[in-house]
C-alpha cells in the first residue's frame, strides 16, 4: 500500500494495488454505502488525478473509485494497452472489489476507455459523465508551445512549476490557460481574474499541477495514449445505452469542442452542457463551471440506483 496522498483540502487517498483477472490495478476507494462513481483520468495523470476529477462530488453521497489507467503510476501498461483492454480492466476492477455497477466520469484522454467501457459493459454502468473528453482522433494541441511542454513534461520544468506555482498561482494559471484555451487577451484576463478570486479554483489548479508530477511514472501511459489517439478508430458511441451527459468547453484548445459535439450527437438521448468560453479545465476554472458542476450533480442524482 502506498503512502497517503493529499489531493485537495479534505481529500486524501491511500492508493493500493489489487490483482484483477486482467492484471494489477492501482486504485483508491472511499468508504460509505452510496452508489459507486469511477473516474477515468486524463493524460499525464493517475489515481490522484482521478480523485481530483471527482472532487465535485460529495463522498458522503457516493463511493468514489479512483484508479491509475495502464501505464500510469502503479498500474503497469501490460494490464491493458488497447482502449478495449482498458475498458475490460475497469470491469475486472469492479469484479475484484465485488462491486456490481458504477457511474463513469471520464476526463480528457480518459474519454475513449470510458466510452468503450459503457458500450462493452452496459450492465456495469448506471450513468456516464464525459468532461472535455476525446471522442475521435486527437493530436497535441497547437497551443502547446515548447515552453509549456518543458513545464508539464520535463523533470526540471515540473519541479519549477510546482515550486513557483505554490507561491504564484497567477503564473501557473497563465501557463495552463495559455496552452489549453483559445482565448483573446480579454478572455484570458477575465478567466485569470475569476479563478484567482476563487479559493476553490486556486486549490484546484495547484492540485492539478500536483497530479502531473512526477512525470516519469506517468510517461508510459501518456505515450500509449498519444500513439493510440493519433489514429483513433471509430468509438462505439452509438452503443452507449446508459444515461449520458456530455460536458465541454467551447474554447477548449486541448480537446477541441467538436469532440463533445460529436459524442453528444452519436449517443442516443445524451444530455449536454456547453461551457461558454470554457477552456479544457473550464468545468473547474470557468465562471460558468459552478453551474456545469451543479447540472452534473443533478444528472447523477436523477439516475442513481
Amino acid at each position: 500500500m502506498a503512502a497517503a496522498t493529499h489531493v485537495l483540502p479534505g481529500a486524501t487517498i491511500t492508493p493500493q494495488i489489487i490483482e484483477t483477472a486482467l492484471g494489477p490495478v492501482e486504485f483508491a476507494l472511499t468508504e460509505g454505502a452510496g452508489p459507486v462513481v469511477l473516474a477515468s483520468h486524463g493524460g499525464a495523470g493517475g489515481v490522484d488525478q482521478a480523485r481530483l476529477a471527482l472532487s465535485w462530488l460529495d463522498p458522503a453521497q457516493y463511493r468514489l473509485l479512483s484508479l491509475s489507467r495502464p501505464g500510469y503510476l502503479g498500474t503497469p501498461l501490460e494490464s491493458g494497452q488497447s482502449i478495449e483492454a482498458q475498458a475490460d480492466l475497469f470491469a475486472a476492477l469492479l469484479d475484484a472489489l465485488r462491486l456490481e455497477r458504477t457511474a463513469m466520469v471520464a476526463l480528457s484522454s480518459g474519454g475513449p476507455p470510458g466510452y468503450v467501457f459503457a458500450a462493452r459493459h452496459p450492465d456495469r454502468v448506471w450513468a456516464l459523465v464525459a468532461i472535455d473528453s476525446v471522442s475521435g482522433p486527437h493530436e497535441m494541441p497547437e497551443t502547446a508551445n515548447p515552453i509549456a511542454e518543458a513545464l508539464f513534461m520535463g523533470r526540471i520544468g515540473q519541479f519549477l512549476m510546482m515550486v513557483v506555482g505554490r507561491k504564484k498561482p497567477a503564473w501557473l494559471l497563465r501557463q495552463i490557460l495559455g496552452s489549453t484555451a483559445y482565448f483573446t487577451k480579454r478572455q484570458l484576463r477575465a478567466h485569470l481574474d475569476f479563478a484567482l478570486g476563487s479559493p476553490d479554483a486556486v486549490d484546484f489548479i495547484r492540485a492539478f499541477a500536483g497530479t502531473l508530477y512526477p512525470y516519469k511514472p506517468r510517461k508510459p501511459g501518456t505515450d500509449n495514449d498519444t500513439a493510440l489517439y493519433s489514429q483513433l478508430p471509430d468509438l462505439p458511441l452509438e452503443q452507449v445505452g446508459c444515461p449520458a451527459l456530455v460536458v465541454h468547453g467551447t474554447h477548449d484548445a486541448d480537446v477541441k469542442f467538436y469532440h463533445g459535439v460529436f459524442a453528444h450527437e452519436r449517443i442516443a438521448g445524451a444530455e449536454r452542457v456547453w461551457i461558454e468560453e470554457g477552456d479544457h479545465l473550464g468545468f473547474w476554472l470557468s465562471p460558468h463551471g459552478a453551474q456545469a458542476r451543479q447540472v452534473a450533480r443533478e444528472f447523477l442524482e436523477c439516475h442513481r440506483p
